[in-house]
């Protein structure tokens, strides 16, 4: 090919990865609205703690191209669910200890479904890890301390607070001082005290009471 041609080449090239990536990531977002309509969750849900997320990881100072792999895994973070039964999924009261063993499976289903895609598998640590617990006590591996991937860390607080802070067909919606004294109760046993303390700044809080945008 003619040296003339190289620089049109490596434009479309260009065009035709960007166009790629948009469309990967148009899927994501599609698989993330259709978990959240499985699971009957908030019109919003997912893009809400998405949008949480990806802020308390910039006040940390995450740039991208991280915060992309960030905001991948917190769309993606239930995707292992899609192996749960529905019964269980649905259920209207408290699961069985029996359900729950199968509820716990859920991040290794995440694993096992996206490990092998390599364009996601920098986004993997927060469906694998985001039930982890700093104190070791989560699952499924008992990680602990900074061995929970950081990303798990950031996404686990915001995680708790939206299940807390939400109606679910069990229990009515915490408060949101009563969600916050909850997880300042866990630093250093479910949640990472640097994380809580981030969570808790008063520049962040203004997020937590912003509208979920539909």
């Amino acid at each position: 090919m003619p040296n003339e041609d190289n620089p049109q080449l490596a434009q479309d090239l260009r065009r035709a990865n960007i166009e790629l990536t948009l469309a990967y990531d148009a899927t994501i977002e599609g698989f993330a609205r259709a978990l959240d309509l499985r699971e009957s969750e908030p019109a919003g849900h997912t893009s809400h703690v998405t949008e949480l997320t990806l802020d308390l990881a910039r006040a940390f100072g995450i740039k991208e191209p991280d915060l992309l792999h960030i905001k991948r895994g917190a769309l993606l973070h239930d995707i292992g669910k899609m192996g749960i039964p529905e019964n269980i999924l649905k259920k209207p009261e408290a699961l069985t200890a029996d359900e729950w063993v199968i509820m716990h499976m859920h991040p290794q289903y995440a694993y096992d479904l996206l490990s092998p895609i390599i364009y996601l598998y920098p986004a993997l640590d927060i469906p694998y890890c985001h039930h982890e617990k700093w104190d070791g006590s989560g699952y499924p591996r008992n990680l602990n301390g900074e061995l929970v991937p950081f990303a798990a860390r950031l996404f686990a607080v915001v995680d708790v607070w939206d299940a807390l802070t939400s109606p679910r067909p069990y229990r009515e919606a915490w408060s949101q001082d009563k969600a916050r004294d909850y997880i300042q109760s866990q630093s250093g046993h479910h949640f990472d005290p640097a994380v809580v303390r981030a969570f808790m700044n008063t520049e962040f809080k203004k997020r937590l009471t912003a509208p979920i945008v539909k």
